[in-house]
Parts: structure tokens; C-alpha cells; sequence
């Protein structure tokens, strides 16, 4: 985006990148930063302090508020799901997640539960979507949705971002 916007010198670039994952030490605590593929965008990581059991999930976690879906970075709805299945896997069920944003009312930190609700919700998006357009509906007026059935504790404004994203996924297919 910067190389488009043609400010690519003004833009601060990391010296160190990782594929995969990433592990080092901050003090006594040892942190390793996951790469597990698109999701929010394609270039989103969880960051674990082992040590404390603690997951930064960043913007792979919404609680309980629509989420933005970065499909100019790279996001994929399908995959996203596919991050929080693997991290309920991966971490216990002692662990703390942080997320990067949460509805108002709702805790930024949880718990492999909310992952869970997190991608169900993000499934009900998909399948809601892929119904619409098989029933033949326009994006236009898809877009005029003010729920996602099965999904109703995700509120807010933004419903329609979601639903775009979705939209665009499955149309790409």
C-alpha cells in the first residue's frame, strides 16, 4: 500500500521477519509469535508469553463485536476460522487470550471459549452468505442486513463488513 501511495520511504519497516514462528526472550519471560496464515489479514501472529500462559491475539479476536475483515491485506474468513480452531488446539485451557477488540460490555481478555464463539460466528457469516447468493440475492441488497442469523450476540455497528468481505470471498471462488 505504501509502494501505491508512493510514501514508501516514510514508512518505519521491520528489521527482523519470521515464516513460521518466532521465539525469543524479553527478560525472564520466553515469547513465541505464531504465523498461521490468513486471517483478519495475511499477515496477522499470536504472540504467547509462555511463562505467564498468555496469548495476544490481536486483531484475529473480536469479542462479541463485528469484526473488520482486511480483504485489501490478504484476510480470509475460511482460514480465520481455521487460526482460532488451531490456537483452542494448540494452548490450554489455562490460557489467557487478549484480544484486540471487544463490544463494548465485553472483556478484551478470555478464554478458549470465546475462540470457540468467535468462529462459530465467523462460520454463521460464510453459511449466511453462501445462502444468500445461492438464493440469488444481490450484494447490494445482501448488504442491507442488519443480523446474521445464529449470530446474535455479535452487535453493533459494522454488521456490513463482515458481510462484504464473506461476500467477495465466496465470489472469488
Amino acid at each position: 500500500m505504501a509502494k501505491a501511495a508512493k510514501n514508501l520511504d516514510k514508512q518505519l519497516l521491520p528489521d527482523k521477519t519470521y515464516s513460521d514462528y518466532w521465539t525469543g526472550y524479553v527478560g525472564e519471560e520466553s515469547i513465541v509469535m505464531h504465523y498461521w496464515g490468513p486471517g483478519h489479514t495475511d499477515g496477522d501472529s499470536l504472540i504467547h508469553f509462555e511463562n505467564a500462559n498468555i496469548v495476544h491475539m490481536g486483531d484475529l479476536m473480536f469479542n462479541r463485536r463485528h469484526p473488520f475483515v482486511d480483504r485489501s491485506a490478504g484476510a480470509n474468513i475460511n482460514h480465520w476460522i481455521k487460526i482460532l480452531h488451531r490456537a483452542t488446539r494448540h494452548f490450554d485451557k489455562s490460557t489467557t487470550f487478549i484480544f484486540g477488540h471487544a463490544m463494548d460490555g465485553y472483556n478484551v481478555v478470555g478464554n478458549t471459549d470465546d475462540l470457540k464463539k468467535f468462529g462459530d460466528y465467523l462460520g454463521a457469516v460464510l453459511t449466511f452468505t453462501e445462502g444468500e447468493i445461492k438464493a440469488g440475492k444481490t450484494k447490494e441488497g445482501f448488504l442491507l442486513n442488519k443480523t446474521i442469523p445464529g449470530s446474535g450476540e455479535w452487535k453493533g455497528d459494522g454488521i456490513a463488513r463482515p458481510l462484504a468481505a464473506a461476500w467477495d470471498e465466496l465470489m472469488a471462488k
